[in-house]
């Protein structure tokens, strides 16, 4: 898979690029990962990239033309189901597991990573594919939601993650939050690992393991189980 980031701060991703799985997926060659500098393309000397928007208003806005220019350069015409364009924007629909795997899936995605008071609205209906938020609230730019949803997308790809059975029982997979995990010591400060864990019965472990899957769900998501009660009607 090949990921792009279109950003005025390209830096960002170095440490991100240089780390645990994302290093170990570009070095295996499972994804690359390219930030472009969208100053690259201003048409300025001064490589302006945003101005005040038109009818007032607070802030500044990114401007259309190193955007656009910066589209054509890399990406053409295409227009694929493999392909997305993303904009990260706190006005988009909400990341989700299931976003992630219908990611995973292409060929290749670019990130817009916004900033000021967001983009020229000229670039979201002509480039984006896919307006995508992270959660309900506003960050400086939009390079940390990209990384987000980079690691959530990459850790998918086959091979990226050493035992493929970890992304498939996990938080949100069957819409429920993953039950409680323990490890060696037993005992530690008092503190024991439940007794059903250690008797090496697989059968109830899977049952108890199910069980506390749906009380964590219930305690802390119950509108997963309300999703999933609407999946299957």
């Amino acid at each position: 898979m090949k990921i792009h980031a279109l950003t005025l701060f390209p830096g960002m991703f170095d440490s991100f690029v240089s780390h645990s799985i994302i290093k170990r997926a570009l070095e295996s060659k499972k994804v690359s990962i390219t930030a472009h500098n969208l100053r690259d393309w201003s048409q300025d000397k001064h490589k302006t990239c945003d101005d005040k928007p038109f009818g007032g208003g607070p802030g500044m806005l990114m401007k259309p033309e190193p955007i656009f220019e910066a589209y054509d350069a890399l990406f053409g015409k295409k227009k694929s189901k493999d392909f997305r364009f993303i904009y990260v924007s706190a006005q988009g629909k909400r990341f989700d597991h299931q976003k992630a795997k219908e990611l995973a899936s292409c060929k290749e995605i670019a990130f817009l990573c916004g900033h000021y008071e967001g983009v020229d609205q000229r670039v979201v209906d002509e480039l984006v594919t896919d307006e995508i938020s992270i959660g309900d609230y506003v960050l400086t730019g939009g390079e940390l939601p990209a990384m987000v949803i980079i690691d959530a997308v990459v850790r998918l790809l086959p091979g990226v993650v050493g035992c493929a059975q970890s992304t498939e029982f996990e938080s949100f997979t069957q819409n429920l939050l993953e039950y409680p995990q323990y490890t060696r010591p037993a005992v530690y400060r008092g503190l024991k690992v439940p007794a059903l864990l250690l008797s090496g019965n697989h059968q109830k472990i899977k049952e108890w393991q199910k069980s506390e899957a749906l009380k964590r769900t219930f305690e802390r998501r119950p509108d997963l189980l309300n999703l999933k009660t609407k999946k299957g009607k």
